[in-house]
């Protein structure tokens, strides 16, 4: 299973050392997401990482980024959102729904299935996303499975944690999108000691295999 990580939605002091740090343990892909954030802040958080890192993260807004920091692609938040003109590159998009996803996967490196939980995580990403769908239950999950609507290149987004990473195994998604299980083991405002957070990736990192 494929592992991405999704930044918190605002941005954060010490953020640039962390996201450093995931990168040297071994973080794959970052999809940077901070909606309703002005592009001087996201240009600035880009500056501060390494360069070698730049081609594995991916954005959901200010699409000429990706250009400019030679980043790996752009997502769709939402059906209708369509890439620049003339784009040519990575693309990934959120389902909100399980008709979405035919179309949606022809046309993407890969597609996010929301929300496939709830709890902890859901409710960070649902607070800064309120285009966040609706939990569907296990069983409506399995039935997409055996559709075959849900395969290596849907991936599961929405309170995923350690705890369920072998349900979404289980289920056939390909791979997992995680924001609030890890983002919650390090308090922006009280903590300058990451380490906790840290563990807790390479504890994932194993999870996925």
């Amino acid at each position: 299973m494929k592992l991405i990580i999704m930044t918190k939605p605002t941005f954060f002091v010490e953020e640039d050392k962390i996201l450093t740090t995931l990168f040297e343990e071994g973080m794959d892909c970052l999809h940077l997401y901070k909606p309703g954030s002005e592009p001087i802040y996201a240009e600035r958080l880009l500056t501060l990482l390494p360069e070698d890192y730049h081609k594995r993260i991916v954005v959901h807004d200010h699409f000429y980024l990706r250009g400019e920091y030679g980043l790996r692609g752009i997502h769709l938040n939402l059906p209708t959102d369509q890439p620049p003109i003339g784009y040519r590159g990575h693309i990934s998009r959120t389902c909100h729904s399980f008709d979405e996803i035919p179309t949606a996967r022809k046309h993407s490196d890969y597609v996010f299935l929301s929300t496939v939980f709830d709890g902890q995580g859901f409710t960070s990403f649902a607070a800064s996303n309120p285009h966040a769908g609706r939990v569907f239950s296990y069983d409506e999950l399995a039935d997409a499975r055996r559709q075959g609507l849900i395969d290596r290149h849907v991936y599961a987004l929405g309170g995923v944690s350690l705890d369920n990473i072998r349900i979404c195994r289980d289920l056939g998604f390909g791979g997992v999108v995680v924001c609030g299980d890890l983002w919650n083991r390090f308090d922006i405002h009280r903590e300058l000691d990451y380490k906790e957070l840290i563990a807790h990736f390479q504890k994932l990192r194993k999870a996925v295999g």
